[in-house]
């Protein structure tokens, strides 16, 4: 009897980066780039004007197109620095924090004084994370994450990606 090995393909889609208060942040760049058929890769950048930052929130909430994009999932809100700290052990927080954490300069505790960035997010990593880690199902999702600092929301940035 011969056993297949099924694995899926993850695709960064499109990214959208939107700052909701443009005294406090503002995205310097925000960009998919394809460099051949099998190396695609996200990076962003973004400016803080009021810094140091000791009190984030985030939202990351999950959508699955079906004629449109639905909530599929997980609406998940958590203290930033909180998880960075160690505080916080939600699972699905640090699934996804563990998604950039190796890409970006957030991976220290609060304060934050410095831009923030995520450099050359690799598609071949997060499929490894969405295949192979915690399978994810086929299909067109959106995610989207809302950074509020100090109870305000200050910048929505939205992940389009397919599983297939």
């Amino acid at each position: 009897m011969s056993v297949k090995q099924i694995s899926g393909k993850f695709e960064f889609t499109n990214i959208k980066c939107n700052s909701v208060d443009k005294s406090f942040d503002d995205f310097e760049y925000c960009y998919l780039k394809s460099v051949n058929r099998s190396y695609k890769y996200l990076s962003l950048k973004v400016n803080l004007f009021k810094t140091p930052i000791t009190k984030i929130k985030v939202t990351g909430i999950v959508y699955k197109r079906f004629n449109g994009y639905r909530p599929f999932m997980y609406n998940v809100t958590v203290d930033f620095c909180r998880l960075m700290s160690g505080a916080n052990k939600n699972p699905i927080a640090i699934y996804g924090f563990n998604f950039i954490k190796n890409y970006s300069n957030i991976n220290h505790t609060c304060p934050y004084d410095h831009d923030l960035l995520i450099e050359k997010l690799d598609a071949n990593f997060m499929n490894y994370q969405v295949t192979k880690v915690l399978p994810v199902p086929e299909g067109d999702y959106l995610l989207e994450v809302h950074w509020i600092a100090y109870d305000i929301e200050r910048a929505v940035v939205k992940f389009f990606v397919t599983i297939s």
